[in-house]
């Protein structure tokens, strides 16, 4: 059964109850392989994101980073073998690009691991993003990018919603006429588990140009 996690970002580490399912849907523990968000830097990468699963008392035999050190074949056997795929927080835009370059989509996607992302992370998770300066990119020309696409829905994840709340809505609208987006600040959570949805915290859903708060399910 497929397990997505679309994480915000926790300054200090997973709430228990969000420990707990992460606990019990990470059963095997051989491997965890974090993809990089900024592929030519190569200190401490991962080193937050790991501390939220030590604290959770969830460690691995092995942990592997993937970067441009690591050659483009290398990196799809360590998909393959991987027991949790992390995509980590930072550069959404080089995130996407390193993805690409490496052609690691369809790898994650085939890969029966559980794939977590953080931030730009579970943005690229997601099947299509939006991407202009207003949402804190640097960029000139707003655009649609296309995401690893493991569930059918965009996602916004680590941004000001509750002072921003008009500004996503207007960004998002048009994308939110073609697919859900589920929109979250910090220490949030989307799990996606086989068909069903649950939610960690304070999650938006906007759909059809329309923006409602959902309701804690973890």
């Amino acid at each position: 059964m497929k397990t997505h996690y679309y994480l915000g970002w926790f300054n200090n580490f997973f709430p228990e109850n969000l420990s707990k399912v992460l606990q019990e849907d990470i059963t095997e523990r051989k491997s965890l392989v974090m993809i990089s968000s900024n592929p030519s830097i190569y200190e401490e990468v991962g080193a937050t994101e790991r501390s939220w699963l030590d604290q959770a008392g969830i460690m691995f035999d092995e942990y592997h980073v993937i970067n441009d050190i690591v050659q483009k074949e290398n990196a799809q056997t360590l998909i393959q073998n991987a027991s949790v795929i992390f995509l980590l927080g930072g550069d959404t835009l080089k995130q996407n690009g390193f993805l690409m370059e490496y052609e690691l989509s369809d790898s994650i996607k085939k890969s029966t691991a559980v794939v977590m992302g953080a931030s730009a992370g579970a943005i690229n998770m997601s099947a299509r993003w939006f991407c202009s300066k207003n949402l804190g990119y640097k960029v000139e020309k707003s655009s649609v990018y296309d995401g690893v696409g493991l569930d059918d829905f965009s996602v916004l994840s680590h941004f000001d919603l509750e002072n921003n709340m008009a500004l996503v809505q207007g960004e998002l609208s048009p994308l939110s006429e073609e697919m859900d987006i589920y929109a979250s600040n910090k220490d949030c959570a989307v799990r996606v588990k086989g068909n069903k949805i649950d939610i960690f915290g304070n999650v938006y859903l906007i759909s059809h140009s329309k923006i409602q708060k959902l309701d804690d399910s973890l």
